[in-house]
């Protein structure tokens, strides 16, 4: 076999899962000056967390009566602001034509469901019922440093070294860490809104539980500053108390 016929057999390319966080804007209302003006006010809060975030752009919730919404102007003032727009969430059929013009990926409303079309329907049988899946809790033990990012899928995470900046725990249920904490923390990322991240140390550049946050400018505001606090969410509000 010759040098040309192994180059041809040798993989040019691999195929990779990856879970990537990407923000979900949902608009509630057709107004690009008022949306400016928003997401000016929370740039200036965390201009770190809106740099060349990647971005979805849910539109399933616009009213129909407050007209049209010209999507290539709402992505430039995305990107004016650092986001990254990768996809759209559309129901109306003007949006995901907008979509298709801009070759954009479009994405099923929020709540869709795929289902099966079959052409010769079969006695339905009931569900049966699927058992919990309880994966075992993950643990670091060694200190996570800052550009690492940890992610714990369908469990909790504990850790019990310092954390530091720039780095980002992530977990869909609890986040424990035992120590300093002044990364990121990121829990109940899947929309676990019962999840809490319990800190020893709190000096967080982040916050979050199910996409509720509050960045370090906040953070500083609280009296429990550095202090060993639990964080539960309550309507849309992180609430920190004391442990």
């Amino acid at each position: 076999m010759s040098q040309a016929d192994l180059l041809d057999q040798d993989p040019v390319f691999q195929l990779k899962g990856s879970m990537l966080a990407i923000t979900v804007m949902e608009l509630a209302h057709n107004d690009l000056a008022r949306l400016d003006a928003q997401l000016a006010e929370k740039v200036a809060q965390a201009p770190n967390f809106f740099s060349n975030t990647p971005l979805v752009l849910a539109l399933d919730k616009l009213p129909r009566e407050e007209g049209d919404l010209h999507l290539g102007e709402l992505m430039a003032l995305c990107r004016k602001h650092g986001l990254r727009t990768l996809a759209v969430r559309a129901s109306r059929e003007e949006d995901i034509a907008a979509a298709n013009a801009l070759d954009l990926p479009v994405l099923p409303p929020s709540g869709a469901r795929e289902r099966v079309i079959d052409p010769a329907p079969k006695p339905v049988e009931p569900p049966k019922p699927v058992e919990p899946e309880v994966k075992p809790t993950r643990v670091i033990t060694s200190p996570v440093r800052g550009g690492q990012q940890i992610y714990a899928q369908g469990c909790d995470l504990v850790v019990l070294a310092p954390v530091s900046a720039g780095a980002e725990l992530l977990a869909d249920g609890n986040i424990h860490v035992y120590a300093p904490m002044r990364g990121r923390a990121l829990a109940g990322v899947k929309g676990n809104r019962q999840a809490r991240i319990f800190c020893q140390q709190m000096g967080a550049e982040l916050l979050s539980i199910a996409g509720q946050y509050k960045v370090a400018e906040d953070l500083r505001r609280d009296p429990n500053w550095g202090r060993a606090v639990q964080v539960s969410l309550m309507g849309d509000v992180l609430n920190i108390t004391r442990l």
